[in-house]
């Protein structure tokens, strides 16, 4: 288990109003507000100004001043901080600018959803001309190379498997359930990441004999579901927290003979396969790597084979808008990321593959209520998050990952989309 060590906090910047101590080590640029002029504050602070008089939001600013046309509450405690941050780093300052508790809001997914909604047209269309001019750029070091891709992912799945645990129901199933009905509830969440899982291994067509490939094994649970099939499965991850758990879990199933786990890039991956499953994991592989991707899936499924994706999507116009740029997710929870568009996957699709699109269902509505039993699971066992090592400001990191996840989905911002590919067989 991988665990943060405690560190002496520092308040986040010297003077001003006394937000939250921040681990100055740990939390470079959360510690202490970037310095910015008073034309950059003065500007930042009017785009924001015309922004929110016209949102469904009300914004109210330590003063007591406060915008917006009525909604979710933004609550601003330190606006000198706040301004500085968007007006130097953008989407990404904003992020930080909550992790130092510099800005709150009671209901943190209303008032995200409401900018979601709204995220095309916040900034007056000459600046977004700018974009390129002032946005960071996302680093090279998180480019998705195989040595990259292994540094990535272990960001973030090598976090603490006992982490995870904590806010996962017990499949430790990381990505959409499909719900009977909604609202969803705690206590059906491992019946619906079965629904889900056997949705994907029908459209894969998996039953006894099925030599199946996973790329992306998460901690087991498909391969679990698979094995239980008389399926036998070769599943690939770069995780070894993961790893270590899913071979645990395979061994207690009894199916150790049905199933190998291999800490394995997709791209070193052989063999050929009558059906692969890959969920969740086209997300990590970036705009650069997509060929690479489905080629490899292309010349890894045997002739009449199927393959089986499940991808979180966004609209075309947003990605290209935000493909270039680097952002806080990518920063501090996704590093290398990239959400497709379902335009995107299918041009590259028919562009570097013999694979054709023969099926897609969009169910974005149900990620935003597995995302909301997260959050709520996560946000009930603060303590326990916390006795793991783990300080106030990964919390808040955490809590505002989750509800902004979730306000994508809320606000159609994203969805997801389970795909299936099939490969023609000459033979017949």
């Amino acid at each position: 288990m991988t665990t943060v060590e405690p560190r002496p906090a520092a308040r986040h910047r010297a003077g001003g109003p006394r937000t939250l101590p921040v681990d100055a080590e740990r939390w470079t640029d959360v510690a202490a507000a970037p310095r910015a002029s008073w034309p950059v504050r003065a500007v930042t602070e009017a785009v924001l100004e015309r922004a929110m008089r016209r949102l469904p939001l009300r914004v109210r600013f330590a003063d007591g001043a406060t915008l917006g046309l009525g909604g979710p509450l933004i609550e601003v405690r330190d606006p000198k901080a706040f301004h500085a941050r968007i007006g130097t780093r953008g989407l990404i300052g904003f992020g930080e600018s909550y992790m130092a508790g510099e800005w709150d809001a009671p209901d943190l997914v209303g008032a995200l959803t409401v900018l979601a909604a709204h995220a095309a047209d916040l900034i007056p269309p000459r600046l977004q001309r700018l974009r390129g001019a002032w946005a960071q750029r996302q680093p090279d070091a998180q480019r998705n190379t195989p040595d990259g891709s292994r540094t990535n992912i272990s960001r973030h799945y090598d976090l603490s498997n006992d982490l995870f645990a904590l806010f996962l129901d017990e499949t430790l199933t990381y990505s959409s359930a499909v719900f009977r009905g909604f609202p969803a509830d705690w206590s059906l969440l491992a019946a619906a990441q079965h629904r889900k899982i056997d949705r994907l291994l029908d459209l894969a067509e998996v039953r006894e004999g099925t030599r199946l490939l996973e790329i992306g094994t998460g901690w087991g649970e498909l391969a679990l579901r698979t094995a239980a099939r008389g399926a036998h499965v070769t599943s690939l991850t770069l995780s070894k927290e993961q790893r270590d758990l899913a071979l645990d879990r395979v061994r207690e199933a009894g199916y150790a003979d049905r199933v190998s786990i291999e800490l394995c890039d997709y791209r070193e991956a052989r063999g050929t396969y009558d059906a692969i499953v890959s969920v969740e994991m086209i997300e990590a592989v970036g705009a650069e790597f997509w060929p690479v991707y489905f080629h490899t899936l292309d010349e890894r499924l045997a002739p009449g084979g199927r393959v089986a994706l499940q991808a979180i999507t966004m609209s075309h116009e947003r990605m290209l808008a935000s493909r270039d740029t680097h952002t806080w997710i990518q920063k501090y929870i996704f590093p290398g990321g990239l959400i497709p568009s379902t335009q995107a996957i299918e041009q590259t699709v028919r562009e570097h593959t013999d694979l054709n699109v023969a099926a897609r269902d969009g169910f974005g509505s149900h990620y935003a209520e597995t995302l909301r039993l997260w959050r709520e699971r996560f946000t009930d066992r603060a303590d326990e998050v916390a006795a793991l090592g783990f300080d106030e400001t990964f919390r808040r990191l955490w809590t505002f990952y989750l509800a902004y996840s979730e306000a994508g989905f809320r606000s159609g911002y994203l969805d997801v989309q389970q795909y299936l590919f099939t490969k023609e067989n000459p033979a017949r």
